[in-house]
């Protein structure tokens, strides 16, 4: 996306035919195959709306929580036009993306390697917070540290990771 926002269009190409993929797997497990037309069309919508909005994307923020953001706006418009609820949770991001292919697997060795530059405690906190997906209070138990130790440590950690990132795109 960064890349697509300096006008790379070939970028930009990749990036939509690789979300398209994701996409489309998000909203199927949320209506069903039985409605692999209104999952077409929340795809399509989403995309638009990506491709729309894609200047107020904040590069220093995650790419997937933006995109998780679009989709999971457009499913919700979709069951309050059909009048009906949504039978599973709509805040899973990590189900936005969680297509098992080599791109995952990619993925997966780069944040390993990124998370290696943290220090042992703090790697430890971002694990358990954002990978394993513990509670704030579930992690300041299992580490035995405050809450707000755990808030502060994983938000430094990520926010230290991205300026690395970034530098080195530089």
């Amino acid at each position: 996306m960064v890349r697509s926002l300096a006008g790379d269009g070939a970028a930009y190409a990749t990036l939509l035919r690789r979300l398209n993929g994701h996409l489309r797997a998000y909203y199927l497990r949320r209506l069903g195959t039985s409605q692999a037309a209104d999952a077409e069309d929340l795809l399509q919508e989403t995309l638009i709306a990506m491709h729309a909005r894609r200047s107020t994307y904040d590069t220093s923020r995650p790419f997937t929580a933006w995109v998780h953001s679009i989709a999971r706006y457009k499913l919700i418009d979709h069951f309050r036009r059909n009048r009906r609820r949504a039978e599973e949770p709509l805040d899973d991001m990590e189900q936005l993306f969680s297509i098992s292919n080599s791109n995952a697997v990619d993925a997966r060795i780069d944040v390993d390697r990124l998370l290696q530059r943290l220090p042992q405690k703090t790697r430890r906190l971002v694990q358990d917070v954002k990978i394993r997906g513990l509670s704030t209070a579930e992690a300041a138990q299992k580490n035995s540290i405050s809450e707000s130790a755990v808030k502060v440590g994983v938000h430094r950690a990520i926010k230290s990771l991205g300026s690395e990132i970034q530098d080195e795109e530089s």
